[in-house]
């Protein structure tokens, strides 16, 4: 009796341990499952985190990128304006189609009470032939290698001519570029400045060629009186 007993009790108690164990071992596999949502919630939380550093890195390099873009479109902007100006403005050598014309004192010996200065070069004579190739659309004219711009002067200076203050004896080379035929017949027309002067012996040569250089000008410009007027306020 005393062996039955003992065996019940040792059963007894190996079925609760046993009983114990299985019951442990259900609530660590319960509660292993009920923590994979949460874990899953956190990895894609830190993924979703890591996405959005990411797209934040990104969106500032693109903003980097379109503001050096406008940046580099400012200053292309910029310089080629410049450019413009300084073109205009005759401050870079120029090369291309026109015409060169050479302008030399008369060789004919004068007639008895003629006005000796009829047969020499003088600075109204430059004049018109320069208007005459500024009509006839020429880009850029030089004479001796004077650029001519918009304060250039052309005067006499004794026996000499002066342009932009620098003084050249004759024969006078004037360089124009701009469409060859035009030019060449604005200067060439019946009635017109060639024939002028031709009246006159002086001499003049008219040549057309695909290459023309002209220098820029060496002059300084500067504004002492003259300054930008603002614009009026509505």
């Amino acid at each position: 009796m005393i062996s039955l007993k003992h065996g019940h009790i040792s059963v007894v108690f190996v079925c609760t341990v046993l009983g114990f164990m299985l019951a442990t071992q259900f609530r660590i596999a319960m509660d292993q499952r009920s923590s994979l949502p949460y874990q899953r919630q956190e990895e894609l939380a830190a993924r979703l985190l890591a996405t959005e550093k990411e797209r934040d890195a990104l969106q500032e390099k693109l903003a980097g990128l379109e503001d050096s873009a406008t940046r580099a479109a400012a200053d292309a902007a910029e310089k080629q304006a410049i450019y413009e100006l300084r073109l205009r403005a005759g401050q870079l050598p120029l090369t291309g189609p026109g015409v060169i014309v050479t302008i030399d004192d008369s060789k004919t010996a004068s007639k008895a009470g003629d006005n000796q200065n009829l047969y020499i070069i003088h600075d109204d004579d430059l004049l018109k032939v320069v208007n005459e190739l500024r009509a006839a659309g020429a880009e850029a004219i030089s004479i001796n290698g004077q650029r001519l711009v918009s304060t250039s002067e052309i005067r006499c200076a004794g026996p000499t001519l002066s342009v932009n203050n620098v003084r050249s004896a004759p024969p006078y080379e004037i360089r124009a570029i701009g469409d060859i035929e035009t030019l060449e017949k604005a200067l060439r027309m019946r009635g017109g400045v060639a024939d002028t002067l031709q009246v006159w012996g002086i001499q003049i040569d008219i040549k057309t060629a695909d290459h023309v250089t002209i220098p820029a000008y060496k002059g300084m410009g500067s504004m002492q009186y003259a300054r930008p007027q603002e614009e009026a306020s509505s």
